[in-house]
């Protein structure tokens, strides 16, 4: 699922979507209007969230960065919407004194003449309660249902897209996961590690090697998904031991492994800083030795004849191994601070460009045992982007 710091802003920014369509066919609004307007008269439209409430006035902060005071009037028509409502049948009136700092609104009304005002002809509010609420109703839902891994492959035309998936003290997964024209399919930005900057986008600009998270309903033996939602997006994979960490300025050096250079990674406010347990790293080069030594691909993991999974690491409402990714996210947070020069780690990070500084989305330290059971750098396969719990998106985690 996505971390909890970025899944609320991801509904204070997304939440209304769907009830933007509404105010674009004027037999909806109008159908709640007591006096339209002239037809003359400019239309403009203000989504934000509550900054002050009077009792004829809000101030919104509206989402282009630009605080708006939005008079109302006898004339204004209030509705409260559910979060992911697709059209007023269930709108509920809503009063001005029912209105709290943090509530979100979208506002269609005019422009008051002389000054920067804009008089409310209607206004659809979602509280932030509720949006809270379904956040969490979401999170948990990711966390149940969701799934995520590496692209293997992708057939457009057949809705598919098949993920290899990390499991506990077992090889890779293969998960065929399936879409339809109702899922809903996101991207995450470049450079970005926020799962709310993740935009609406097709199945073909999804890429081998592309690390996908989805959520939905698995088949009986866990080989696929019907997927409800998926958020995809290209990342760079870092192993190497910690040249350095300046906490004060959120930054990291690491000694890439494989180009044998240093790496400046910079740590955003979602970023994450976990440690894996002696015990647990331990079992994963044990695994990754014995595939190497089959002759399998490292970064692969054999099954360990009595292997169970962790203590408190159970296999989930699914039958299968564990995902090794849930396990992870279940991780204690580590400070940067806390990190040793010497000390190997594993991130995942934006992919940034030549020298230029990455952003780390996930810091795994402990993994000692995994790079020098696999130095080659397949062991990052391991883990993903959505260690974030996402879903976040966390992510999402994203």
């Amino acid at each position: 699922m996505i971390s909890g710091k970025s899944g609320n802003r991801l509904y204070l920014g997304r939440a209304l979507f769907t009830v933007i369509v509404l105010l674009s066919v004027p037999s909806v609004v109008l159908a709640h209007q007591q006096a339209p307007p002239s037809p003359q008269a400019a239309k403009v439209r203000t989504m934000g969230a509550i900054k002050s409430v009077s009792s004829n006035s809000i101030v919104v902060s509206a989402d282009n960065g630009v605080d708006v005071t939005i008079q109302l009037s006898a004339e204004t028509h209030m509705v409260r919407v559910a979060p992911g409502q697709k059209d007023l049948s269930g709108a509920v009136p809503l009063q001005p004194s029912d209105l709290q700092v943090g509530d979100r609104l979208l506002v269609r009304g005019v422009p008051v003449p002389g000054s920067k005002d804009v008089k409310a002809l209607s206004v659809i509010v979602m509280k932030e309660s509720d949006v809270t609420a379904r956040r969490e109703q979401e999170r948990e839902d990711w966390q149940k249902r969701g799934v995520g891994g590496l692209v293997t492959g992708i057939d457009v035309a057949g809705g598919t897209i098949t993920i290899s998936v990390a499991t506990i003290g077992t090889e890779q997964k293969s998960i065929v996961v399936r879409t339809d024209k109702a899922t809903i399919l996101r991207r995450y930005a470049p450079n970005s590690v926020k799962f709310d900057d993740a935009k609406p986008a097709p199945l073909d600009q999804i890429k081998v090697g592309d690390q996908l998270r989805a959520r939905g309903e698995r088949s009986p033996d866990g080989g696929e998904l019907n997927a409800v939602e998926a958020v995809s997006g290209t990342f760079r994979n870092i192993a190497g031991t910690v040249a350095s960490v300046d906490a004060g300025a959120g930054t990291v050096t690491v000694q890439d492994a494989i180009t044998k250079k240093p790496v400046e990674v910079k740590m955003a406010p979602d970023s994450l800083v976990k440690k894996l347990p002696p015990e647990m790293a331990q079992r994963i080069a044990i695994s990754l030795r014995k595939n190497a030594s089959a002759g399998g691909p490292q970064g692969q993991m054999r099954p360990q004849p009595g292997a169970g999974p962790p203590s408190g690491v159970g296999a989930g409402e699914h039958s299968g191994p564990p995902d090794l990714q849930r396990f992870l996210s279940r991780l204690p947070d580590t400070k940067l601070a806390d990190l040793q020069k010497g000390e190997a780690v594993m991130i995942v990070s934006t992919e940034g460009s030549g020298a230029e500084a990455v952003t780390a989305i996930t810091l795994l330290a402990g993994v000692e045992p995994i790079l020098t059971a696999a130095p080659n750098g397949a062991n990052t396969a391991i883990l993903s982007p959505w260690t974030l719990s996402s879903a976040s998106a966390e992510a999402a985690a994203p």
